[in-house]
């Protein structure tokens, strides 16, 4: 038995990704540890801790017993609650104490991959994410870390691999969310079409359609009256629709036609993703 040939697109991504990470972080030096992100409240040194923590609970390690400060500001929710532990367990570690634990995580992680048995429609259950399939999971893991892998890129200024097997992977789970942001959160009306028209290095137009129902779906049709369209590149659009930036500050490299009220239900409804 081998890896299923389905899984390996994925797990090559994850690992040209956290490699990346890797990399990145091996010769940083104190300061640039403790840069801002633009996820609210983490350092560099947070996001990777976040890295870290997300594939030791890929691996089944036990959680952190750890018990978080009052009076972090960015905790807001179970799930910012949850996923503040692996951080703030971490955040007093040195550099050298960082980059040896993910080298150590990748090693441990990349053994677990390739001996991977399971099939892609096996479900699996994760405190976060509820009941899904592995194949599905993999690509979150891949999403996660493509994420954090430019969160950090451009704390450090050091842009790359927008194009990668990961950013697609990023791209297509990114889509997957908009027909909740813009059916259910923004309240897009019945029967109509939201248009995204994306260019760079990772280019695609797809149209969020709303049915009579309510319901939101992603589709790569164009739409000849669209109720709204936003046209920007890509890096904007991971950017936005991550969570990572709200519109005003990248308004410059956003053109909106359309409905105001409603784009700005849009652009503003887009949650932190991690």
């Amino acid at each position: 038995m081998t890896v299923h040939p389905s899984l390996q697109p994925s797990i090559d991504a994850w690992t040209q990704s956290i490699e990346a990470i890797s990399e990145l972080v091996s010769s940083l030096v104190d300061g640039e540890w403790n840069r801002p992100t633009e996820c609210p409240g983490w350092s560099v040194r947070d996001v990777v801790s976040h890295v870290i923590g997300g594939e030791c609970e890929a691996l089944g390690d036990p959680r952190p017993i750890h018990t978080l400060p009052r009076d972090l500001y960015h905790v807001t929710d179970e799930t910012t609650r949850y996923l503040e532990v692996q951080v703030d367990v971490r955040r007093h570690h040195t550099g050298p104490e960082m980059t040896s634990e993910l080298e150590y995580t990748i090693i441990r992680r990349s053994r677990q991959l390739r001996n991977e048995r399971r099939k892609p429609d096996d479900v699996i259950s994760h405190p976060l994410h509820g009941k899904t399939s592995l194949a599905h999971f993999l690509d979150l893991r891949v999403f996660n870390v493509w994420t954090a892998e430019q969160d950090l890129r451009r704390a450090l200024r050091r842009p790359g691999n927008l194009d990668t097997p990961a950013a697609h992977i990023a791209r297509d789970e990114l889509l997957r969310r908009l027909p909740k942001v813009i059916a259910e959160d923004a309240g897009a009306p019945k029967k109509s079409a939201v248009v995204f028209d994306v260019n760079g290095p990772v280019e695609f137009l797809r149209t969020v359609r709303v049915d009579e129902n309510g319901n939101g779906t992603v589709e790569s049709s164009p739409s000849l009256g669209p109720i709204v369209t936003f046209t920007t590149d890509w890096e904007t659009f991971s950017r936005l629709a991550s969570g990572r930036v709200r519109a005003r500050r990248v308004a410059d490299k956003l053109k909106v036609e359309g409905d105001a009220e409603l784009a700005e239900r849009i652009v503003t409804g887009f949650p932190m993703a991690h």
